[in-house]
Order: structure tokens, then sequence, then C-alpha cells
């Protein structure tokens, strides 16, 4: 049985590989690219929009899986065309929130959330919605969003085997394709970038877990998952509204584009540090699993004091730029 499970996800990585490169020649034909500007924190002219793969992988699952999920399909469907769409040229910003939405409420329906008050719809809405535009917002290096959430994944994994919370196969298929998106990104040099359709997807994908995972345990704390790309997204939002900036517009103010344009330090080296900085506070969370809540408030904290300090120190070189 084991033996037939890995010859199955061998076949879907050579599949996915056969996927991406045929977007690849599409890419290259109808000029889908990036181009360097003055808020990119790249300098090479690379293809856009490498990260329709984990669309691509969930779509996989559900066809050889019986179909399952179908509402978070719908909505996933809808959110990763919208984003596909804005790679290629850029859509308005009430269209885009509209599709969000709408989206949005078709995995609440997978998720049976009507159960719940209508303000408590409201409240997830809002979150959910913030959360995908998050994790949109920290995909500016090479590595970041498919090192992130390779990371996250492997800790779903490690803890749908304790609680099964979730189809195994569906966190396995969206990792492989996680693991064939950095074979071309996760270098100095980039083959492509995942683009609005692979961060927002990936950050779709990853909301439906984890909210699949609170739902059953009734547990917030594992929102700390997603712990490192928070505190550095909504405190540089903070700032920027302290320092009175247009949010909706581009920028390289993110601790971690600071650490790449200003600090000079590889982009690898940088995704590293938040991959491997997420891991630690993820493997002291199953250490103190029995204190998680207190351990996650002090992890916050500490987090907002690190990026308070850093920022104390090194923003000026940015200012400076």
């Amino acid at each position: 049985m084991n033996a037939i499970f890995a010859i199955q996800y061998f076949l879907i990585v050579l599949f996915l590989f056969f996927i991406l490169l045929l977007y690849f020649k599409i890419a290259e034909h109808c000029n889908i690219i990036d181009r360097p500007n003055e808020r990119s924190s790249h300098m090479y002219i690379t293809l856009r929009g490498g990260g329709v793969i984990f669309f691509i992988g969930v779509g996989l699952y559900y066809c050889i899986n019986g179909f399952k999920y179908p509402c978070f399909m719908l909505g996933l469907t809808l959110i990763s065309a919208i984003s596909f769409i804005d790679d290629i040229k850029p859509v308005s910003l009430k269209i885009r929130l509209v599709c969000h939405f709408c989206a949005m409420l078709f995995m609440f329906y997978q998720w049976d959330l009507w159960i719940y008050p209508w303000w408590c719809i409201l409240i997830v809405l809002v979150i959910c919605t913030g959360i995908i535009n998050v994790y949109n917002f920290m995909d500016g290096i090479n590595g970041i969003t498919g090192g992130y959430s390779m990371m996250v994944l492997l800790f779903l994994i490690y803890i749908n085997k304790q609680l099964a919370f979730i189809d195994p196969n569906f966190i396995y298929i969206v990792l492989l394709s996680v693991l064939v998106f950095n074979f071309f990104n996760f270098r100095v040099k980039a083959k492509c970038f995942a683009g609005d359709i692979g961060s927002i997807s990936m950050a779709f994908i990853l909301v439906f877990m984890i909210g699949q995972l609170i739902l059953q345990t009734k547990d917030i704390s594992y929102i700390i998952l997603l712990a490192v790309y928070g505190v550095d997204s909504i405190l540089t939002i903070t700032h920027r509204l302290i320092r009175k900036e247009n949010i909706g517009l581009p920028h390289r103010k993110h601790l971690y584009q600071i650490m790449s344009n200003e600090l000079k330090i590889p982009h690898i080296i940088t995704s590293l540090f938040y991959m491997g900085l997420q891991s630690l506070i993820m493997l002291g969370f199953f250490l103190c699993f029995e204190h998680r809540c207190i351990y996650s408030i002090i992890v916050l904290i500490s987090l907002c004091v690190g990026y308070y300090m850093f920022m104390k120190k090194y923003f000026y070189l940015h200012t400076a730029n």
C-alpha cells in the first residue's frame, strides 16, 4: 500500500513539473513577466504567476479524491482567477475585494459556519480576508512564500496525525505543489515568482486548513502557525499609518525587505530566517502545549519587541535610500 502511494505521489510530482514548465512557455509567449522597479527587491525580469501550480495541485486532489470540499474548491477557483487576471492586467481594488469576500463565503459554507451568529461570521470574514492580503504583502523576495508555506504545511501534517482535522492527502498534494514551485523559486536567481495567484491562493488554502483545525479543536491558539508573517505585516501597516502613508500603495518597508535591500542579506538567507524562526516558535508551542495560550501571548509580544528594536536600529537606512 505504501509503495502504491509512493508511486502515486511520484506521478503527481512529475505531472506538476510538466504543468509548470508548460506554464513557463505560455507566460513567455504572453509576456506574463515581472519587471523590476524602484519598489522591487529583485533586479531581473522574471516570469510571474508560477504560483498557479498551487491551484493546479488542489484541483488535481479534487479530481482524484472524489470531489471533496466542493465549496472550498469553488472559492479557491474564484479567488485564483481574479488574482491571475490581476497578474496580467491590474484589477481595481473594489472588484478584488468583492471576489475575495465571495470566495470566503464559499469557504464558510464548507466550514458550516452559518450555525454561528451573523456578527461572528462578519468578524471571521474580515480576519480571513486580512490574512489573505497580508500573505500577499509578504511575497516580495525569492523563496519566502514557498519556504514559509512549506514549513506551515509540515507542521499541519504533524498536527493532522494527532487530530485528523482534514484529509491527509490534501495536505500532501499541496505540499508537493509547493516543493515543485520551490525548485524554480527558492534560488538566487528565480525562474519564476508566485504572483498574486500564488500568494493569495496559498493563503486561501492555509486559511482553510487552519480554520478547519480551529473549528474542530475550538482552540484559537493555532493561529500561531502564521505568527511571524502576521507580526511583520500588521506592524508594518501600523508603522505606515503612523507615517500617514497610503497603505494601498506598494512599498519596501517590511522587515524582510529591509533585511534584503538595505542590509544586503541574500534573499535565500532572509527566507531561511523566516522559516527557521517560525519553526522554532512551533517547536516551542508543542513543548509548552499545556500552557499554549500563555506561550502564544509571550511569543507575539516577543516578536513585536523584536520588530520594534530592529526598525529602531535599521529603518533609517530605508529612509536614506
